[in-house]
């Protein structure tokens, strides 16, 4: 069952559906909290940085039909840590000396001479 849907069929003008896209467009590129005016209503969505699409185009019976679908989820993605945070960590040396009272028989290699 869906949480919610809603569908708008309608005869539109090329300038009235060029203005339903721009206004997705700048909805899109502004992100977070946005509004759609759809006819009568207000459709309030939060849009996040990152969506799935799927573009269907069919031809065919005298009709052209353009299907543009974008997906998100309703949850907030997990965080996850950045590019730079990863390039930032120190990596671990592996020849580091085991900390005092551990690993007391293991041998440690010696150090390199300049």
């Amino acid at each position: 069952m869906k949480d919610l849907k809603y569908e708008q069929k309608r005869s539109l003008s090329r300038q009235e559906a060029a203005d339903q896209l721009t206004a997705l467009a700048d909805a899109l590129r502004e992100g977070g909290d946005a509004e759609l005016h759809l006819g009568p209503g207000t459709l309030g969505l939060r849009i996040p940085d990152d969506l799935h699409s799927e573009l269907e185009v069919e031809i065919g019976d005298g009709e052209i039909e353009l299907e543009i679908e974008l997906k998100w989820p309703t949850a907030p993605a997990p965080a996850t840590p950045s590019r730079t945070d990863a390039r930032t960590e120190k990596p671990q040396r592996k020849n580091a000396p085991a900390p005092a009272g551990r690993n007391r028989g293991a041998k440690r290699s010696a150090p390199k001479k300049p």
